[in-house]
């Protein structure tokens, strides 16, 4: 018994950094797409993908009366903001603000999401599990730093509220979730529900600035944006189980590890980055955080 509560414990932990490096390889595989188009239509292109593959399996994981749930609503008003608004407040802070800071300042994600698991679903807060979070979201503000800030010193105050608001919802929407399968815990519904009223809201979107969707066979890279709307499926899918089974304020702060992720994985693997002062220090600050988190249960 003492073997399985431990292996219980420790499943959140897993899958939370199995969805942390999911999304990173997503990233590598819509890089690879961003070559051939536009980011709108490849993100647009990845949630179709994404859908797909939740509806494909969803005649033998979906009972019809999931859909009369207080769950749906709320599993759909996270679909409402998240991917859409959290996209958008980034785009329009990359807009002003440039890429560093908007990076930097979305570090603060586990912040908002210790705030929602302590406050709204009655989390403990342990101190080996605070300074992991701060130890991951120091790391990614490093790796942030090392394009630096550029030349524009100066934005309008109300832009810095962007990136933050990127943060705050993301993380609200995590809380949101995690609630919501206290009443329904199926992670797969709650990707299924969340993904197809992004869908809807992007495809209106879309045919609003386009007047047209993109027809598959005239898009390049096409495939790359397919096949990373399959891998966010999966990971999304992992996060969700993470959150069924452990705390908020544990899973999130791994997720938000994803950076780091990234960052090893394109020295490594594509070979696109190198290893610099910022990133070794990352190293330090993020392996140690996730290890505190991970031994704090």
């Amino acid at each position: 018994m003492p073997e399985i509560t431990g292996l219980q414990n420790f499943a959140p932990i897993l899958l939370a950094l199995t969805s942390a490096t999911l999304f990173a390889v997503s990233i590598l595989v819509l890089h690879q797409g961003l070559r051939h188009t536009d980011s709108e239509t490849g993100s647009l292109i990845q949630i179709g993908a994404t859908v797909l593959c939740y509806w494909l399996f969803a005649p033998w994981l979906v009972e019809s009366w999931f859909w009369f749930t207080p769950a749906a609503a709320l599993f759909a008003l996270v679909g409402l903001f998240k991917p859409f608004l959290s996209a958008n407040a980034s785009l329009l802070s990359v807009h002003y603000l440039g890429p560093t800071p908007t990076s930097t300042l979305a570090a603060t994600s586990p912040l908002f999401a210790a705030a929602f698991g302590v406050f709204f679903l009655g989390e403990y807060l342990t101190l080996p599990i605070a300074l992991g979070t701060m130890a991951i979201m120091a790391g990614s503000i490093v790796l942030a730093q090392q394009g630096g800030w550029g030349r524009r010193t100066s934005w309008p105050l109300w832009a810095l509220s962007l990136p933050l608001a990127a943060a705050l919802i993301r993380a609200a929407g995590d809380a949101m979730t995690k609630f919501a399968m206290i009443d329904l815990p199926s992670p797969y519904f709650a990707g299924l529900v969340s993904f197809t009223v992004s869908l809807i809201i992007a495809m209106l979107v879309y045919g609003a600035r386009r007047r047209a969707l993109p027809k598959l066979g005239r898009i390049h890279g096409t495939g790359w944006f397919i096949l990373a709307g399959v891998i966010n499926g999966v990971s999304v899918y992992c996060l969700n189980t993470a959150l069924k089974l452990g705390e908020v304020i544990v899973v999130i702060p791994l997720v938000s590890a994803s950076p780091f992720l990234t960052l090893l994985l394109s020295v490594f693997l594509v070979r696109r980055e190198t290893i610099t002062r910022n990133s070794l220090l990352a190293v330090l600050l993020v392996v140690p955080g996730v290890t505190m988190i991970a031994l704090s249960r």
